[in-house]
């Protein structure tokens, strides 16, 4: 299997917002339901041009077969208080998952991050996700604290963890 990573470009909409629907569908761990994505193809497109022109924002493929399999984005600050600071989300589908693609996207990640001065990444996790918590230690993450009662889902309350990394 060959794996690709590559900074999604506006003629990835259609790709992307495939694979978002495919995660909501099949995954329990992100934050919209399978009926809850509103997004159309112009909305997904927009976006990816809002992250090529924001110099504190990325969005990462892997791409594998000529299919997305998972991606990584990465939404910086846009004033000078938080410029320094990005928020994540990761998604992989799951045939790929614990295959290296999610430690591969966070290694592009952190060296871009580098070049563009961020120096704290930042992201939630449910907290019986351990599949998850378990790749972002791996990648040097550390549990900051507890968001609790964070979500809810099929009526039961969900806590997350506040995770985050300083890599300057």
């Amino acid at each position: 299997m060959i794996v690709t990573l590559r900074k999604l470009v506006p003629e990835d909409a259609a790709g992307l917002l495939n694979l978002q629907h495919t995660l909501d569908r099949e995954s329990s761990f992100m934050l919209l339901e399978p009926d809850e994505r509103q997004t159309g193809l112009q909305q997904v497109k927009e976006m990816i041009e809002s992250f090529t022109a924001s110099s504190t924002s990325i969005l990462i493929g892997a791409e594998v077969n000529g299919g997305l399999a998972g991606y990584l984005s990465v939404r910086g600050g846009s004033v000078r208080r938080n410029k320094h600071s990005a928020y994540i989300v990761i998604g992989i589908l799951q045939q790929y998952q614990g295959m290296g693609i999610g430690s591969g996207l966070f290694q592009e990640m952190e060296a871009w991050a580098r070049t563009v001065g961020i120096v704290r990444l930042e992201l939630t996790v449910m907290t019986h996700n351990e599949r998850g918590i378990a790749l972002y230690k791996k990648c040097g993450f550390e549990i900051e604290g507890m968001k609790r009662k964070s979500l809810n889902i099929g009526g039961e309350w969900v806590d997350e963890y506040y995770m985050s990394k300083i890599i300057a």
